[in-house]
């Protein structure tokens, strides 16, 4: 059994084989519905139900209890149990030369922080793949499994991707890396996904990371800056645990000293060095802007400093909604 998935003011319609979600379904119809995480957490795949019915599972923290009682829902989540009509905050044909598998080769392996590897891949000879600033790869495992990674290299750097891999106890591939990888091996790659892009504007930029969530940050900052000195005043927040754990340091620091306008504010939740800021990163980034009202803000991190990070920017500094954009890092076991 299907049901036919409709969309507001459009004339778009595809098929959701019942126990499909909408985005799935969207994605297998040739369409495009925003996403990053596809796990309930980051929201980017919020939108409503205008008539029909669905069942969701498992997280849906970025739904407020307003935005569920006024039809809101996370098409990642969402299962048609009837024809529905859906309205979508943009979606658009899949660009079928943009979406490629690729057998890449490791060109080298970078132990940056005790629990953090910079992992250069090269696609084969000839071979460019388009991507934009912001979005992820899928490694495919050899079991079928997947794992996700956001590529912190630009997209003018097309013939590879540059991963940033936190290691975690029993980590599939995460545990390879460390124990068994070695340049020339092939790693089979899926790209490009997500959504966490930066969008056109004018208002001033807050860029939240924490940990490895600084990859996709890193993306899009170099994209920016390839294209020249930014018109938009640009201030990065980068938490970690300890100074060591903020394995590009030189990087963050480079910019400013090199863009008036960009300012970069490490946070160190369990170390003070003196010169850095101390306690949670989006804490920080509250002390300093405690209206956020006129920003547009871009985190990326953990689930739990995603979900703190949209509360308290919405809820205590006026930031609108619509102006948070995130990408949450799940662990690897929730990946499968």
């Amino acid at each position: 059994m299907s049901y036919t998935v409709r969309v507001a003011q459009s004339d778009i319609s595809f098929d959701c084989p019942e126990g499909s979600t909408i985005l799935e379904a969207a994605k297998r119809g040739g369409y495009e519905l925003p996403y990053s995480c596809r796990t309930g957490i980051c929201g980017s795949c919020k939108g409503t139900v205008v008539c029909g019915s669905v069942e969701t599972s498992g997280a849906t923290d970025a739904l407020s209890e307003e935005e569920r009682a006024a039809g809101y829902t996370l098409f990642c989540r969402a299962r048609p149990t009837s024809d529905v009509e859906i309205g979508a905050r943009s979606i658009s044909k899949l660009d079928p030369n943009a979406h490629r598998i690729v057998d890449a080769r490791i060109h080298k392996l970078t132990r940056v922080a005790d629990d953090v590897t910079l992992l250069q891949l090269r696609f084969p000879a000839g071979t460019r793949v388009r991507f934009k600033a912001g979005q992820y790869l899928q490694v495919l495992m050899p079991d079928g499994s997947r794992r996700s990674y956001s590529m912190a290299n630009p997209p003018h750097q097309s013939d590879g991707a540059q991963l940033h891999v936190r290691h975690l106890p029993g980590g599939r591939f995460s545990s390879y890396l460390e124990t068994s990888a070695a340049a020339g091996d092939k790693v089979k790659l899926e790209l490009p996904f997500g959504d966490f892009t930066l969008r056109d504007g004018d208002k001033p930029l807050v860029f939240v990371a924490s940990g490895t969530g600084f990859a996709p940050i890193k993306s899009i900052l170099e994209d920016m800056f390839r294209r020249g000195a930014p018109t938009r005043p640009i201030t990065l927040y980068w938490g970690a645990r300890r100074k060591a754990d903020l394995y590009l340091l030189e990087l963050p620091q480079k910019w400013a000293g090199q863009y008036p306008g960009f300012r970069f504010i490490p946070v160190l939740s369990e170390e003070d060095d003196g010169a850095a800021r101390t306690g949670l990163v989006h804490r920080a980034v509250m002390q300093d802007f405690p209206s956020l009202a006129g920003h547009d803000v871009y985190a990326c991190g953990v689930p739990a400093m995603i979900s703190a990070a949209r509360s308290d920017f919405t809820g205590q500094c006026g930031l609108p909604g619509e102006a948070f954009h995130c990408d949450a890092f799940v662990t690897e076991a929730a990946q499968d």
